[in-house]
């Protein structure tokens, strides 16, 4: 088995006249926590689409356990769960049929699937509202059965965008055991987000992304620098300091 989870090799993307990713490469060691981050419009939804199968890159290729995911997309999608950002679920299923769904799709052993939705229901908080339509599920909740359609089939690599957005904090935690016991297991986590806390705590390596380009690459503390993931994540992507005499209309007479 190889030991790298996902290799991105030169991947290129434009829309119109706007270039979201540039000759952008990186490889995630098999068995890691791997943390993209990078500000709004950074490419970091465009790469993991590209990385995924659902968006076409202008050039660059992207393996998944030494599955290329253009050349036999079978292969490597079936290597992977993926919960992208702003998911469209079928939802006029309940939860649990839509789980179901899911795991027949994905091959799975209808009896084995049965206790595996079960299992995964109860970990995410959602078996009381197992039976409940999705169309009805909160924000929060949405995003949990996402990321349970994404592990019903076992995956080797989980691409998460954002997965504890909207997320309560207890559901949060147990979101995190259910990561950390994945990637204790064996398998190999892609994850990306705005919260740095979020990367700082969960992720060993991590890439910082700008502009479409990799801008450091390494792990924690090779890209932290001495520094926390928030102040190094500033200085290299350029915060803008407020200026002082800005929005003074705001400050109480």
């Amino acid at each position: 088995m190889t030991d790298t989870a996902l290799s991105l090799q030169g991947l290129h993307k434009s829309f119109g006249a706007k270039q979201a990713v540039s000759d952008l490469t990186l490889d995630v060691r098999a068995g890691s926590m791997f943390g993209l981050v990078g500000p709004n419009g950074a490419g970091k939804t465009t790469t993991l689409s590209m990385a995924t199968g659902l968006l076409r890159p202008d050039a660059g290729r992207a393996f998944v356990l030494g599955s290329d995911v253009w050349a036999d997309p079978a292969a490597a999608k079936a290597r992977m769960g993926v919960l992208p950002d702003g998911v469209r679920l079928f939802d006029r299923l309940s939860g649990r049929e839509l789980l179901r769904y899911v795991g027949l799709l994905r091959s799975v052993d209808p009896g084995l699937l049965e206790t595996r939705s079960a299992e995964l229901l109860e970990a995410l908080g959602l078996t009381e509202d197992a039976d409940n339509l999705v169309v009805d599920y909160s924000a929060g909740m949405t995003k949990k059965i996402g990321l349970a359609c994404a592990l019903v089939h076992a995956p080797r690599l989980l691409l998460l965008d954002e997965p504890l957005e909207a997320v309560d904090p207890v559901s949060g935690e147990a979101i995190r055991s259910i990561l950390r016991s994945y990637v204790a297991g064996g398998g190999t986590v892609v994850l990306s987000s705005h919260v740095m806390e979020l990367v700082e705590s969960m992720c060993d390596t991590v890439a910082v992304v700008a502009q479409g380009r990799v801008l450091a690459l390494g792990s924690l503390d090779e890209v932290r620098a001495g520094e926390s993931l928030q102040r190094r994540f500033i200085s290299l992507v350029g915060g803008k300091e407020l200026d002082q005499e800005a929005l003074t209309w705001l400050r109480s007479s």
